[in-house]
């Protein structure tokens, strides 16, 4: 389970749509309180943060309808409680770029650095 802490612009077809569906069982885990995932490190750094996570998912539905894609699945926004920007990283920022940077991946991250973001 990985959520970025990256802009989608970045993120090519493949880690986009899988962000966008990880999110949502993580959104389901915190929410509803299912058991799935529930220790795991990228789940425990959004406890406390629905509403920042509510803002990542209204990141990632942005730069998927700019691509062309449909979005039916929208989260309920009532339920975007707590913090509105994550400041807890498993990976920092500047780590998920160059992970990213080695994967065998079409994601157009060149020249990015951590004063470009635009979440």
């Amino acid at each position: 389970m990985r959520i970025w802490d990256l802009p989608p612009a970045l993120l090519c077809r493949q880690r986009l749509l899988g962000e966008h569906r990880e999110l949502h069982g993580l959104w389901i885990v915190l929410t509803q309180g299912r058991a799935g995932y529930r220790g795991h490190p990228e789940t425990r750094r959004w406890e406390g943060r629905l509403a920042a996570l509510y803002n990542r998912h209204e990141d990632l539905v942005a730069e998927m309808l700019a691509r062309g894609y449909q979005h039916k699945s929208p989260l309920d926004a009532s339920l975007a409680a707590g913090l509105a920007i994550q400041d807890r990283w498993v990976d920092s920022p500047i780590e998920q770029y160059e992970i990213l940077c080695g994967k065998p991946c079409p994601c157009p991250l060149i020249h990015w650095s951590p004063n470009d973001r635009t979440e």
